[in-house]
């Protein structure tokens, strides 16, 4: 027995210990941006541990996807409109694209040879989407003969990892999503899950993944208490992506928005819990640890660690601490042990103990940053928006690691897959490695 005892742990070290060697989805294979890869190159720079740099045609903040031999993006082509990415440069809802076009791009993870660049649709005058934001920001989800992008209300693609080949799409699925869209799919069991937070319509919906047909469509039933008068539902939108958390051997889908955060039953969609935290433009994605629920309210700028195990209207005793001072609205949260990273759209970096909310450090770090943190290594790599890679540390002392440096700047969260960090510039996708 003391032999069987042994012989597990060390099997269930072997493969604590095994790194991640794909990223099929946004934030990794455990969907919290952790790769327990240790090999991962610390330092870079254009001439320096770069394994290969391919050009991305067009405009998209779509982090890479890793499966196999394949790294997967999206991006759009866009005809007309402003060029963007930073908060400097900015345009009024007068000036639309004429016309845009999605591709699914696929290259070789060894060579970045690029093996498939699949249009998918070309539409015509489409939604608004402002420069900040690009028509190709959701992260695709890929699986072993599927890759599945999507492009908010402007369509859905199942497509044939090896011949390239269109499986199904949806065109049908709309909302407004006033400044384009952002929330990405998750691949849950059978189904293809999708959050759909407009200024017009709210909803979650899970489709088929073999046929693209619709399971269930649950609408959020959301009140906004602190609509301005007038309001044009700017302050209805939201861009989270759903995360799926297990108590007691059910799952809960749980997907933030402006003012609520909702968790459904994933087999059929029906409401099992909501809390309402206010807030607009939400779009990190929730975490999980120590019985609690990480979660952040976008642009009203507060942390909330909730009690998980929660139903119907959450109290605020369930609310276990929060804090509001450097508070990301874009980047999504890190949990490692007992410690929660997170960096401000600002550029603030902060290590919390997840169990208190004590803040153990707090960095000012150059540039604003939208891409999510990533944890390979013992190391947090920070990604911000003028093309620097700030890689710290994972303790309660900040402890500076390296600072890095390419060219154009990073909208799209980083890649971890066996050795290889995978970095998507605003014009490149770098692999870097030793």
């Amino acid at each position: 027995m003391r032999l069987l005892t042994s012989l597990s742990a060390l099997f269930a070290f072997a493969l604590a210990a095994t790194p991640n060697d794909n990223w099929p989805a946004f934030r990794g294979p455990t969907a919290d941006g952790v790769s327990t890869s240790q090999n991962v190159a610390t330092t870079w720079g254009e001439k320096q541990n770069v394994r290969w740099k391919t050009a991305i045609h067009g405009k998209g903040w779509s982090s890479p996807v890793v499966l196999g031999d394949q790294v997967w993006v999206t991006t759009a082509d866009e005809l007309g409109g402003a060029k963007g990415g930073d908060s400097t440069k900015t345009a009024g809802r007068d000036n639309p694209v004429q016309k845009v076009t999605f591709f699914a791009v696929c290259l070789d993870r060894k060579t970045g040879t690029a093996l498939m660049d699949l249009p998918l649709a070309t539409e015509e005058k489409p939604a608004f989407c402002h420069p900040f934001n690009s028509y190709a920001s959701p992260t695709p989800a890929v699986e072993r003969g599927r890759v599945y992008a999507h492009f908010g209300s402007h369509g859905t693609w199942c497509v044939d990892t090896s011949t390239g080949e269109k499986v199904w799409e949806r065109r049908d699925l709309k909302c407004n999503h006033f400044r384009g869209p952002a929330s990405s799919p998750i691949v849950f069991g059978d189904k293809l899950i999708l959050i759909f937070d407009g200024s017009d319509q709210q909803y979650v919906i899970a489709l088929n993944k073999a046929n693209g047909e619709t399971i269930w469509k649950t609408d959020r039933n959301i009140k906004y208490p602190n609509l301005r008068p007038n309001d044009d539902g700017d302050t209805k939108k939201a861009y989270a992506t759903a995360a799926v958390l297990e108590i007691d051997g059910k799952k809960q889908l749980v997907c933030p928005s402006a003012e609520c955060t909702m968790a459904y039953d994933p087999a059929d969609g029906k409401e099992l819990w909501r809390l309402s935290h206010g807030g607009m433009n939400g779009s990190a994605r929730a975490v999980f640890g120590h019985g609690l629920m990480y979660l952040t309210s976008g642009h009203t700028g507060k942390l909330l660690a909730v009690k998980q195990g929660v139903g119907g209207a959450v109290p605020k005793s369930d609310v276990k601490w929060e804090m509001g001072k450097n508070v990301p609205s874009r980047p999504s949260l890190l949990l490692v042990g007992d410690l929660l990273f997170m960096v401000s759209d600002g550029g603030f970096a902060s290590c919390v103990d997840a169990r208190t909310g004590k803040v153990h450090w707090s960095e000012r770090l150059d540039g604003e940053f939208s891409a999510s943190p990533v944890l390979a290594g013992g190391n947090v790599y920070f990604c911000n928006q003028i093309g620097k890679t700030f890689v710290v540390a994972a303790k309660d002392k900040y402890e500076p690691v390296s600072e890095n440096r390419l060219d154009g700047g990073f909208m799209a969260s980083p890649a971890v897959a066996g050795d290889t960090l995978f970095l998507r510039t605003r014009t490149h996708l770098y692999a870097i490695g030793k």
